[in-house]
């Protein structure tokens, strides 16, 4: 049974009780006396098991992590990828869709490019290796790009992927979140405009409660301005 003190709450500190069930206990927490505490400042979440989501510092990849990066160099057999971790992430030629030479590869991905990547590896030197081979990962030659914290984009997705839904249907719009807090859009520019603006508030707001509803008002009142 969770203490009814926190679960009214947003945000918890380190130390705060978050469950008297310790098979509960997940990312951000710790078992302490058959009790769950938070090990961390941040968000409460208990959607599946309770975890705390932080609400600063470096993104830290996982294998299947998908990411958006950036291309920054390009060596015989590899591409260097930025993916907001302070650790180097490389794509070799190898994980390319299909079989090409080195010659190849600044024409198929240049410096400043961004894509769609797969976290395939992370060794226990944090090496970081990336794949570009479902149909999903992509290179991303339209459209904008909006970083935001890694840590908001729980909140950005919603429960069940409602709040993506919401600016999807919305705004008619394509929309992919990387786990690393880089975000493409692409649609009409009015629209990509407003997804924008909109993000920024999810960011800005993501420690408050009824979120969701102010945001489908924001963009009708938004919308409706735009279309008068």
């Amino acid at each position: 049974m969770k203490n009814k003190e926190i679960v009214d709450k947003n945000i918890v500190v380190p130390g705060d009780l978050l469950s008297d069930d310790p098979t509960k206990s997940g990312e951000g927490t710790y078992v302490e006396n058959g009790k769950v505490y938070s090990l961390i400042y941040g968000i409460f979440d208990d959607k599946d098991k309770i975890r705390v989501i932080p609400l600063s510092g470096k993104y830290i990849p996982s294998i299947g992590d998908v990411v958006i990066g950036l291309i920054v160099d390009i060596s015989f057999s590899n591409w260097k990828v930025d993916i907001t971790s302070p650790y180097e992430a490389l794509m070799h030629i190898s994980e390319y869709p299909r079989r090409i030479d080195s010659s190849e590869m600044s024409k198929i991905m240049r410096v400043g490019d961004l894509a769609i990547f797969k976290v395939v590896d992370v060794d226990s030197s944090m090496k970081i290796e990336l794949a570009l081979k479902d149909d999903q990962l992509q290179v991303l030659r339209n459209g904008r790009i909006v970083e935001l914290s890694y840590s908001k984009v729980p909140r950005v997705i919603g429960r069940a992927g409602s709040m993506i839904s919401l600016l999807k249907n919305t705004l008619n719009i394509n929309i992919f979140v990387g786990k690393n807090g880089r975000i493409w859009i692409s649609g009409k520019e009015s629209d990509e405009d407003l997804a924008v603006r909109a993000i920024k508030k999810i960011e800005q707001e993501a420690h408050t409660s009824g979120l969701t509803d102010r945001i489908t008002k924001f963009l009708e009142e938004e919308k409706n301005g735009i279309h008068k």
